[in-house]
């Protein structure tokens, strides 16, 4: 409990993002269990229409993926009002995306997992996903702008192992001071 004048800490908000089969999903959970981060999974706020879509293997268009992406970052601020810090994954592709994304929170911090799109492809063939054919990989590739020098981020080599990598977040960010939430 925090004496009456004083504030708690500001809460911190990431973005684990990547293509599809980057690892995102797994390297977030490991970072949420580590510092107490709220996790939350970007797919699970598409609507309906973009699931079908995707379903169907058509790439979605930046109309598509606007309101989804507004909602990731009201759902952020939400949290960030309520003090509690946040990891989220989301594929944040575009600068424009991950500028919406950025909208009311007063940190956020980008984890970029890159890596050999074959690697992803193989990982992508091996697992199941709901909605996420691996033939939706290329037009992910072809969309991605890599983090640029003032956005504020790291890229990480995917093929290291999710431990590694989650260790390297939370090194990296200084993310052990965080309480759970």
């Amino acid at each position: 409990m925090t004496h009456p004048l004083e504030l708690p800490p500001p809460s911190r908000h990431v973005v684990v993002m990547g293509v599809s089969g980057s690892g995102k999903t797994t390297v977030a959970h490991l970072v949420a269990a580590r510092t107490g981060m709220l996790f939350a999974e970007a797919d699970d706020f598409h609507p309906r229409a973009n699931v079908e879509k995707m379903r169907a293997g058509t790439p979605l268009t930046d109309e598509d993926r606007w309101p989804w992406l507004h909602d990731l970052a009201a759902w952020m601020a939400d949290r960030s009002a309520e003090g509690r810090s946040t990891i989220i994954t989301c594929s944040a592709l575009r600068r424009a995306y991950r500028q919406v994304l950025a909208e009311g929170v007063p940190s956020l911090d980008f984890v970029h997992l890159d890596g050999p799109r074959e690697v992803i492809h193989e990982r992508m063939q091996r697992r199941h996903h709901e909605y996420m054919p691996a033939s939706l990989l290329d037009s992910q590739v072809d969309t991605l702008e890599p983090l640029q020098p003032d956005e504020p981020g790291m890229v990480l080599d995917l093929t290291l192992a999710p431990e590694t990598l989650a260790a390297q977040v939370v090194e990296r960010l200084h993310l052990r001071a965080l309480r759970p939430a």
